[in-house]
């Protein structure tokens, strides 16, 4: 049995503060797989909330029920650097291979461009396949590893895949 599109489509929309109680959730699971950043813990929503751009804070949902979140945060607070940032894009696992992730992504890379970002940038822990493909497939490419950048939840230095994607009028 399939469900009828309205049930199955992919709806994006602007985060909402009140979203925070799902997004958490999402940002935790993960946390937990040890492959999706070197944060150990959920920040606060003060915390969270000044770390990311206002204007470019997205969710995904279908059916009403939401099963993901992307966001940029700025790649550094130099003025010359203002139309830099970088990615992040979580999916509930139990969402993740139906397209959710690649929705979100293509979303937020609209939402940068609207909100004059000229490179996007994410550093991927070696070994997370399946994201390395999602950007690769949304028009990132590898600028290079990053080798032993980092100690993850179990202290083992890490490697990260560093990808850009420039803005379609910079290239």
């Amino acid at each position: 049995m399939s469900l009828p599109d309205s049930e199955s489509r992919i709806v994006v929309r602007f985060m909402r503060e009140d979203d925070w109680k799902i997004v958490s959730k999402i940002y935790r699971e993960g946390i937990e797989t040890g492959m999706a950043t070197f944060e150990r813990s959920v920040p606060p929503y003060g915390r969270w909330d000044a770390t990311y751009l206002k204007k470019c804070r997205l969710v995904s949902a279908i059916a009403g029920v939401v099963t993901g979140w992307a966001a940029l945060s700025p790649a550094s607070l130099n003025w010359a650097y203002r139309g830099v940032a970088e990615t992040n894009v979580y999916v509930f696992a139990k969402y993740r291979g139906r397209g959710v992730g690649r929705t979100l992504l293509e979303s937020l890379t609209k939402q940068s461009e609207l909100s004059d970002i000229w490179t996007l940038q994410c550093g991927i822990l070696e070994g997370n396949d399946a994201c390395v493909g999602l950007h690769l497939s949304c028009g990132f490419r590898v600028v290079g590893i990053r080798e032993l950048i980092a100690q993850d939840q179990d202290g083992a230095w890490r490697n990260v895949v560093f990808m850009e994607r420039r803005s379609g009028w910079m290239v």
